[in-house]
């Protein structure tokens, strides 16, 4: 069975503590920023659920999936279809449905490539999810290439009661973090759970968990599943913030962004998924905003940019920035100790 320290699944002390100060300057954000940042920030914490529901294949499972945001996508077009042209639809209902949909389609397709292993694996997600793309890109009956409108946002009624409003971009904002910590909380239990620690086995050593009597293909194929529906809700809440859906929300960028934020942030432990989404899109707005010097427009080159520092913190902190900021922890202590 994998070791506790693979991956970084035990996060020092020290990287609690800084989680949790960054949970409560999360908190009091609305507070001291403006309707901007506060979109902003909120687009950060639905990429942060996109990105650990990734990480539940990738990190902890071994499986990296190159159409994963199908899922994302599907969540979103499924709120635009269930959302009336005069109306707003109801909160409780449509979120179970719309991520059940992005579960149950991944369900169909991980029948089948869970089947597959390696580069055959990444090969027929990315295959399934760019038939999920042209399905939606080239049939004007699932609103073509242009997408979507969601006109309305969803209205959080309960037997006649309003307890939030979701057009206040504070109300989103919330919404949206209570959503991160509770999807953070239920992937970390079934991280450690007898169904989680199998997956980590499956990723070391799957011969081995067969060979024991463990049924892989249908560990992997749950979660597959469940993957594919937590990326549906960050791609539900997408839709309620932007207020519109388009293929390129199930296009090959999006994966690849997705399996960058787990790379940047450290894999397996799900808060560095959290991290290397917020790492990686501020990081695309600043390098977004570079400016031109001479000829060259250095922000429309911010692929460019993005690659590099992606390439450099590998090399030189394979656990991401999560291991990175443990490690200088750990180096800095031990100075201290010396000195003593």
């Amino acid at each position: 069975m994998a070791a506790p320290k693979a991956n970084l699944e035990t996060l020092p002390r020290s990287v609690q503590l800084a989680l949790m100060m960054g949970l409560v300057a999360l908190a009091a954000f609305p507070f001291v920023s403006g309707d901007y940042y506060t979109e902003m920030v909120t687009r950060m914490m639905i990429m942060a659920i996109f990105a650990m529901s990734l990480d539940l294949l990738q990190g902890v499972t071994g499986l990296v999936s190159l159409g994963h945001a199908a899922y994302f996508g599907l969540a979103g077009y499924a709120l635009a279809f269930l959302t009336p042209e005069s109306e707003p639809v109801n909160l409780w209902w449509s979120l179970p449905l719309a991520v059940l949909a992005s579960g149950l389609a991944a369900l169909i397709v991980g029948f089948f490539v869970v089947r597959t292993r390696g580069i055959y694996f990444i090969m027929v997600t990315m295959a399934f999810a760019q038939m999920i793309y042209f399905l939606f890109h080239d049939n004007d009956s699932l609103g073509g290439s242009d997408g979507l409108y969601v006109n309305f946002k969803p209205i959080a009624t309960l037997f006649g009661w309003t307890p939030f409003d979701l057009d206040s971009k504070v109300t989103m904002y919330y919404f949206t973090l209570v959503l991160v910590v509770a999807v953070y909380a239920f992937l970390r239990c079934v991280l450690w759970s007898p169904f989680g620690r199998a997956l980590a086995g499956i990723r070391v050593n799957e011969h081995r968990m067969r060979a024991m009597g463990f049924g892989t293909v249908g560990y992997k194929l749950t979660a597959f599943t469940l993957a594919g529906a937590l990326a549906g809700l960050a791609g539900y809440l997408t839709g309620v913030q932007s207020g519109y859906v388009n293929p390129e929300l199930m296009g090959f960028h999006m994966s690849a962004h997705a399996i960058m934020m787990v790379i940047l942030g450290g894999m397996g432990n799900f808060a560095g998924a959290i991290v290397g989404a917020f790492a990686f899109e501020y990081l695309l707005h600043v390098f977004k905003e570079l400016p031109q010097v001479g000829s060259v427009d250095l922000g429309k080159h911010w692929q460019l940019w993005m690659g590099i520092f992606i390439v450099g913190l590998v090399v030189l902190a394979p656990r991401g920035l999560l291991g990175l900021f443990g490690r200088l922890r750990q180096s800095k202590n031990a100075k201290g100790d010396s000195h003593e």
